[in-house]
């Protein structure tokens, strides 16, 4: 104990060092000043020697801590999280032996009262007073098992200053960031920026030309996009952008669900999520406002053929030339974009068997019958004799295998030498990348899925010879038509990415344009940042600034400094969809946030945003497209918002797994959570400094239901009170 304490009082000078990094260093530090103090006779010769000898280990982990809330501290240790990335360090223990502090960006009274408030979602009084308990809300369900998150950022010259972050899990987790969703219809809004963008490239394309020269552009005919450039140019007097801009939402697409659509391989219905929409034409700002699915699969659709074959590189653009060569290049990428699946799915099937698991394992694919089997042997068992193929067989089909003479024949007629890998795929009736990836693992096992990638190019397009035929020339336009559209969703995810989307690719089908491609809240919010910021993308700031070591010599502050944002929008493209955000709230979805935000002064706040349903299941379906069952793997609801010229977020609604079958809430669900926020936000998006906690006790805004009020508290009545009185009674 002497000697721990001794190193404690040696380690102040440079705790971060001698604590963390250079241990051994500390030992020798210490036991230098006992031999000074044992010298100078200030500890007994015994004691000096009883505290060389005893080891000196500082601890490496935390004491176990007390349990806490992670819902309590989840901004708290989204804070250490950032810094501990500022500083490099691998680990929040290191962290907190730093001697420093630092001034975040995070409101903490409005944070903790918007956390007591979704705590307050669980409490079925709040629910019926508050008006959640009706259809489209929560009307069915456990209300606890429903996880909310409220993130709101502000900007400034800084960047964009997290101001609230918040969530009901009690997990470290962090909703915002850390989750992949089906969010909906939250999907529209990257699609209608990506159309406006479009309309943006045509403007820059035509506007120049005379009303002659657009007379004589050639147009494909499925080009719809460009032919309507094209005549909005000839036709109206002003060519400006945001002329152009606006009146290319009020371009019309058919609503009907009747179409089925080939895309993503496949041929797919659609549905609205409003049977009455289903006659309609809405205009696209009008399919925007409302969430009209079939208008927006039917954007999709333009869009991608316009990547695909109308830009100056698209790669369809050869075909329509006859380039023959553009037509193999095609089926190669089809080809090779295929059997990468393929390979990965059977990657995943093989990866953790041992050499001798792999042929039980594949003949196990296959129908038992002995040329099947054969094939399977002869192909991964190549160097096997005689013997070995008997037992196999005997083992896998008993009697049925045939007495010796049949099985010489066998053993002979199916060497892996005699028949390409694609021909005993088809005799063994499995894929022929299954054998091929089979045989390279037993002879590899210890390769790697790129190795198997590597080695399997030749393989992967020889499988696919038989598409390079000529005689299967419908076969390969159906095939070219994927690989185009894969090709047309790559261009377009890269100007999802530029514009905050989080992952690496999209799926390629129409249904992007209505969610299938998942996103997450906190780039959502992002988004909503660069419109309601004219394109212009700032960064996210949490931390302000850094203090190390106050009142030392050591002291060093650290502070931010402003920056240029990136311009990642055309201003106009921003302010054209800023406006259809705007109807949201106005006419569509979302209007029943229409007049609730208001500033100091009382005026409205402009308030806009994507509301966004995700009830994501898997179905399977059976001859004739008869579903024959359906496995709900969760359900969300969205908002993405801006208030006024500074702030925006989200608010996120999701039940994981399958007890999201037991819920029918929308994005209402997202929307009427802002809506009751609004008493909680109201003096930060006034910039007030009353504590949220005494902003939320005074109740709700004027002229809406106050459920802050005590009621009748004898037994078996219902209390409603106010966040305070719920903790305090829990």
């Amino acid at each position: 104990a002497y000697k721990e304490t001794l190193s404690l009082i040696v380690a102040q000078r440079r705790p971060s060092e001698l604590l963390g990094e250079r241990r051994t260093r500390l030992r020798a530090l210490t036991e230098a000043y006992l031999r000074i103090l044992g010298r100078d006779r200030v500890i007994s010769p015994a004691l000096r020697d009883a505290a060389l000898a005893a080891p000196l280990e500082p601890r490496a982990d935390p004491l176990p801590s007390r349990p806490v809330s992670f819902v309590e501290r989840k901004a708290v240790n989204a804070v250490r999280t950032s810094l501990a990335g500022l500083l490099d360090i691998d680990n929040l223990y290191a962290l907190d032996r730093y001697d420093l502090s630092s001034r975040t960006t995070l409101d903490g009274p409005t944070q903790s009262a918007v956390t007591a408030f979704l705590a307050q979602l669980k409490d079925e009084a709040f629910l019926r007073c508050t008006g959640f308990r009706t259809p489209r809300l929560l009307s069915r369900g456990d209300p606890r098992q429903v996880r909310y998150a409220f993130t709101l950022f502000e900007a400034s010259p800084l960047g964009n200053l997290l101001r609230v972050q918040a969530d009901n899990l009690d997990q470290p987790l962090d909703i915002n960031a850390g989750v992949k969703l089906d969010l909906g219809s939250s999907a529209k809004l990257r699609t209608l920026i990506s159309y406006l963008e479009v309309v943006a490239e045509l403007h820059a394309r035509y506007a120049g030309l005379s009303r002659e020269a657009l007379s004589d552009a050639a147009l494909s005919r499925e080009d719809r996009l460009s032919r309507w450039a094209v005549s909005h140019l000839m036709d109206s007097p002003d060519r400006s952008l945001p002329r152009m801009l606006d009146a290319s939402l009020q371009r019309r697409y058919s609503a009907s669900p009747a179409e089925r659509f080939f895309t993503g391989g496949g041929l797919h219905s659609f549905a609205n999520f409003r049977r009455e929409d289903d006659g309609r034409m809405p205009t696209i700002a009008e399919a925007f406002e409302h969430s009209i699915n079939l208008a927006f699969i039917r954007l999709m659709r333009d869009l991608v053929h316009y990547r695909a074959y109308e830009t100056t590189d698209a790669p369809g653009r050869g075909l329509r030339e006859g380039d023959e060569e553009a037509r193999r290049r095609l089926l190669a990428r089809f080809a090779d974009r295929e059997s990468l699946e393929f390979l990965r799915q059977f990657w995943d099937k093989y990866r953790d068997k041992a050499p001798d698991q792999l042929l039980p394992t594949l003949a196990a694919s296959v129908r038992r019958l002995p040329h099947r089997l054969a094939v399977v042997f002869r192909s991964i068992e190549p160097d096997a004799d005689f013997l070995a193929f008997v037992d196999f067989m005997r083992a896998h089909l008993g009697v049925r295998s045939g007495g010796e003479p049949s099985l010489e024949r066998l053993y002979a007629a199916y060497p892996a030498t005699r028949f390409s890998l694609a021909d005993r795929g088809y005799l063994a009736r499995i894929h022929p990348l299954e054998l091929w990836l089979a045989s390279f693992r037993k002879v590899h096992p210890e390769a790697s899925f790129a190795d198997a990638v590597a080695a399997s190019a030749p393989q992967r397009q020889a499988v696919y010879r038989w598409l390079f035929a000529s005689k299967s020339r419908r076969a390969q336009d159906v095939r070219i038509g994927i690989a185009l559209e894969a090709e047309a969703f790559e261009r377009i995810t890269v100007t999802w990415r530029r514009l905050g989307y989080p992952f690496e690719r999209l799926v390629p089908s129409f249904a992007t344009a209505i969610g299938v491609s998942a996103d997450r809240p906190a780039n959502l919010a992002e988004l909503v940042a660069v419109v309601s910021n004219g394109g212009v993308r700032r960064p996210r700031v949490l931390i302000e600034t850094v203090h190390f070591a106050a009142g030392t010599p050591f002291e060093t502050l650290l502070e931010r400094e402003p920056r240029d944002g990136e311009r990642v929008l055309q201003a106009d493209v921003a302010e054209a969809a800023r406006r259809a955000l705007l109807g949201v709230v106005e006419k569509g979805t979302a209007r029943r946030l229409k007049g609730v935000y208001r500033d100091a002064a009382g005026e409205l706040l402009p308030l806009g945003g994507k509301t966004g349903t995700g009830d994501h299941r898997y179905h399977v379906f059976g001859p004739g497209g008869r579903l024959k069952s359906s496995q709900v793997v969760n359900r969300a609801a969205v908002f993405t918002f801006f208030i006024g010229d500074r702030f925006f977020g989200t608010v996120t609604a999701f039940v994981p797994g399958s007890q999201a079958a037991g819920y029918d809430f929308t994005s209402a669900l997202a929307v009427q959570i802002m809506k009751e926020l609004e008493p909680t936000l109201r003096p930060l998006l006034a910039g007030a400094t009353e504590p949220a906690q005494a902003r939320q006790a005074k109740g709700a805004a004027p002229g809406r239901l106050n459920c802050a009020r005590a009621v009748d508290r004898r037994p078996g009545s219902v209390q409603v009170a106010t966040a305070a009185d719920l903790a305090r009674a829990r």
